[in-house]
Order: C-alpha cells, then structure tokens, then sequence
C-alpha cells in the first residue's frame, strides 16, 4: 500500500486527491494532510482519513483546529510546518498541490527526503528551476497538471531523441476569441467563470490571461529537458485533448480523456502503474468534435512574457511569477483593472530581469531574494496605479 502526504488538501487539487485515494483504500493511505488556513476543512478530513499528522500553515487558527482533531492524530502549525510534512513517516508519494511559490519549500523538501513528487505547484518548479530539478532524481517528479501528465504518456510512445515538438493546449479560457481592447474592463466574476475546469481563483485568473500557458511552457522544458523553441500551444476549447508529442517521422501521439483532474491524480500517485478505477473516459458513440486555433498573443502577451522570462533563465521566472501573483491579487481585490496584469507584470521584469542582462544565479537566497525586490516592486507600481 502506498503512503501519501498530501499539502493543500483543502484546495480543488487536494480534495480531489482524497476522492481518488478513497475510491481505491486497499492500495493507498493517508500519512499527512497539511492546509494553508482552513482549519475546519482540515479537522473534517482528519476525522475522515486518520492521518498521523497534519499541518497548518496559520498558527492563529490551530486553537479550533487542536480541538477538533480526533485522538491520535498530531498536529503542528506555522509554514514550516507544511514543508516538514513532505519528509513524514510513511510518505511513499508527496502530493505538491499548495497554492503560489510558498510550495518551493515543500517540493524541495521532498525531493531531499527521496519521496516521489506528485507535482501540481508548478510554481516552485518555475520559481525553483533547476534548483528543483537539479536535486531530482531520474523519473522522481511527476507532474499532475493534466497538460504535464497527458505529455508523461505520450513519451512513452518513443525515446527522448525520437521526440521532435512537444504540443500543449489550451482552451482559451472564458475570453477565447475576444480582442484586447475589450479585454481591458472585464471584471473578476467573468475572469473566474472558466468554461472547463473548476479551479482555484489564482489559476483561474491565470487561466484567463494564458499565464497559466506561460508557466506550462517553462514547466514543460524543465521537466522534459526540450528546448523553448521545441515547445508549442495551441487553443483547443473542448479541453479533450490535453497534450500532444510530435515525433521526428512526423507521427504525432495526444492524450485524450474528459476534463477530470482525478486522471492525472490518480497516476501521479501509483506512477507509473495506471488506476483500476477509470474516470474521464469519452463516449465514442457520440459525434465529439475537436478543433484547434492559433493562440491571440497580442490579446494574451502573457504567454510571451513568461516563454521570455524562461528563456533568460536565472531568477527571472521567479521574478515574472512574483510579480503576477501580486498583480492577480489586486485585479481580485478590484485594485488593478484586468488589461493592467500584464503591463504590471512586463515593467516588473524589465525592470528587475531585463533583456541582455547576466542571468542571476538561481540559487535558494538568489530566488527568494528576487522574489521579494519583485514583490514589493509590483506593489509599489499597483499603489501607484491606484491613486
């Protein structure tokens, strides 16, 4: 039986990680939950799941959740806390499904503990880069980003020299088709209203402006080592096909299945065995059409700005991730209009990345150090912005 630990159980991800792991109980376990903040989410899955430990990030909140644990399960609290959990006892699998770059410390505690990575915080692989992946060991992170798991499967179709394009998609999210100028005033009830995927509002948001894309390209290149130029996106709406491999004969193998997170989830955890239980399978029977467009990049330059800040390696992406966190959260608070994410999100990267310049050395101070300059930068601009 496999152990799991699983960090932001209280998210989408997470949640949806407790379904899988409840639908097959003779092959999984639950050894650790950990949350951010939500203690009674939390105490409710403990109750459910028995786990040796949980954690909570926010100490302010354990006093309820300290009361509400059943007998036997241990709790610890404040950041660390969560970042300890990916060493805990029993761990086999660690799932990464915190929110935001605070889960670079969990993906490089379990790497160092030798835990295989169930990753769906692809910011501490953007943030982190070859941080992350220099201290990973052949085959021990597995992406569950369903774009990331789709390409997983379709490699194993051909060795890495075979590969010619690796191809994402993307289904343009709720303003697909939609030009910049009318970009500019949407609001974050239609950015939130996602027409496939139900998801937390940052990615969500993301989603919208094809940030997500961006940092699914960067993804791509570091767990599969192809270069940028050999890494495409393609707008595809019904979100059945999830990635494509191009070989070097011109065949090309693509991943389909409905829009279920629980397909990814499941084989992170049991990589590289499949599931029993299917999810997400298509009707065959019944007429499926699927169609692909070009990505709108003067509508969406998000996309360009993250490939970009890629390319120039460093801390760059820690600085374009930095500074388009703090521009979703206030575009989310009403203080930064949606056509403004990406203008704050280049001044900050010019500025703190710029073209040319010697990429900084992507160490942990060097990351973290980029992190906060560009932090406090893009909020200095939004308080600007907002006057």
């Amino acid at each position: 039986m496999t152990g799991v630990a699983i960090l932001g159980s209280t998210g989408s991800i997470g949640e949806q990680a407790l379904d899988v792991v409840a639908a097959v109980p003779d092959r999984f376990r639950v050894v650790a939950l950990a949350a951010q903040r939500s203690a009674a989410a939390l105490a409710e899955q403990a109750r459910r799941f028995r786990p040796a430990v949980v954690a909570l990030a926010d100490p302010a909140r354990a006093g309820s959740l300290r009361r509400e644990l059943p007998a036997g399960v241990r709790l610890e609290t404040g950041p660390e806390a969560v970042a300890a959990l990916a060493a805990a006892d029993g761990a086999d699998v660690v799932l990464n499904a915190v929110c935001g770059s605070v889960g670079l410390a969990p993906t490089l505690a379990a790497l160092d503990a030798g835990r295989r990575l169930a990753l769906a915080n692809k910011e501490s692989l953007i943030v982190g880069g070859e941080l992350v992946t220099g201290r990973a060991k052949p085959g021990q992170i597995v992406p569950v980003d369903s774009e990331h798991s789709g390409l997983a499967q379709c490699l194993r179709a051909g060795g890495a020299g075979e590969v010619s394009r690796l191809v994402l998609t993307a289904s343009g999210g709720p303003f697909r088709g939609w030009p910049r100028d009318r970009l500019a005033g949407v609001t974050a009830a239609q950015a939130l209203a996602h027409p496939t995927w139900s998801m937390g509002p940052v990615i969500t948001v993301n989603s919208a402006t094809l940030m997500n894309k961006g940092l699914e390209v960067i993804e791509a290149h570091l767990l599969f080592g192809v270069p940028y130029e050999r890494v495409d996106v393609v707008v595809h709406p019904q979100s059945v096909v999830h990635a494509m491999v191009e070989f070097r004969d011109g065949s090309t193998i693509a991943q389909l299945s409905m829009p279920d997170m629980r397909l990814p989830i499941g084989l992170a955890l049991g990589w590289p065995e499949r599931s029993t239980l299917p999810v997400g399978r298509i009707d065959w029977s019944r007429p499926t059409p699927l169609t692909f467009e070009p990505v709108d990049h003067e509508a969406f330059p998000l996309l360009g700005l993250a490939v970009a800040a890629g390319r120039r390696g460093g801390t760059a992406p820690a600085v374009l991730n930095a500074a388009n966190e703090e521009a979703v959260a206030a575009f989310l608070a009403g203080r930064l209009p949606f056509g403004a994410i990406a203008e704050l999100v280049g001044a900050v990267l010019a500025e703190q990345a710029p073209p040319g310049a010697e990429p900084a050395a992507a160490d942990l101070a060097g990351v973290l150090a980029a992190e906060r300059s560009s932090r406090a930068r893009a909020r200095t601009l939004i308080e600007d912005a907002s006057r």
